[in-house]
């Protein structure tokens, strides 16, 4: 028994290498061969609209440009920044939002979208989630029970008897 145990802890573990082994390249083509990504979110903004700017892999400030708002700089051990689109921003247009980190650089195009403004949201909600009671006790219906109930019993009552009487059949 302890072998089967072993053998199949062995196989998890190799199965679990194996798969690490072959999604590590699919990972690893979205960046460059820093380690330093960058990218806004959203991608599409309206004029006037607020960005996240995120960056990683960088062991140093990171200072961010565009001709759409005003330089930002993600200080050393920050990932993100948030800045706003300049309200004179083209509808339609594409801007070009570029990522430094010493010696390295990412462009990111930002689209800036028609009409009002992104209304700006909190960041965490105030309050829970507005549930109702759940199933569980919602509709208790006494004749459902009482069915469920009943077709337990008989399982277990036909069960306990085809036991006995093959033990009685054996002659045990």
């Amino acid at each position: 028994m302890r072998a089967i145990r072993v053998t199949s802890a062995a196989l998890l573990g190799a199965t679990a290498l194996a798969l690490t082994a072959l999604t590590a390249p699919a990972a690893r083509a979205y960046e460059d061969d820093s380690g330093f990504w960058a990218r806004v979110l959203p991608a599409t903004v309206a004029p006037g609209g607020r960005v996240t700017l995120h960056a990683s892999g960088c062991e140093q400030s990171v200072t961010v440009a565009s001709a759409v708002f005003d330089t930002v700089t993600i200080p050393r051990g920050r990932t993100t920044a948030r800045t706003t689109v300049d309200r004179d921003a083209r509808s339609g247009a594409v801007y070009e939002v570029s990522f430094y980190c010493g010696t390295f650089w990412q462009s990111v195009d930002l689209t800036i979208a028609g009409g009002r403004p992104a209304p700006v949201r909190p960041d965490h909600p105030h309050k829970g989630v507005h549930a109702g009671g759940g199933g569980s006790f919602a509709g208790l219906n006494l004749k459902e029970l009482g069915l469920g109930a009943a077709l337990v019993t008989g399982a277990l009552g036909t069960a306990y008897h085809l036991s006995r009487r093959r033990t009685d059949e054996d002659g045990a």
